[in-house]
């Protein structure tokens, strides 16, 4: 699975991108949120605004119930503005 981060998320994340193993018991974003929250620190401070942060799968917006597939490309980032 290809994680990828986007602006602020990104540099709380100190990355863009990341390929993880899907673990069994991670079966959709909200459980991948709980994973990488384990993880690592970082994670937390990044969830801990998890209602300003927006979701794709596949590069479609949805939800914390989605579903997930180990070859899923998932982004997280805040919401965008355009001028």
């Amino acid at each position: 699975m290809i994680i990828k981060y986007f602006s602020w998320v990104k540099d709380l994340a100190e990355t863009n991108e990341e390929t993880i193993e899907l673990p069994e018991n991670v079966k959709d974003v909200e459980d991948l949120i709980n994973f990488l929250e384990k993880k690592n620190n970082k994670y937390k401070e990044i969830f801990s605004k998890k209602h300003l942060i927006k979701i794709a799968v596949n590069k479609e917006y949805v939800n914390t119930s989605f579903k997930l597939d180990k070859n899923d490309e998932i982004a997280f980032f805040p919401p965008v503005t355009g001028g």
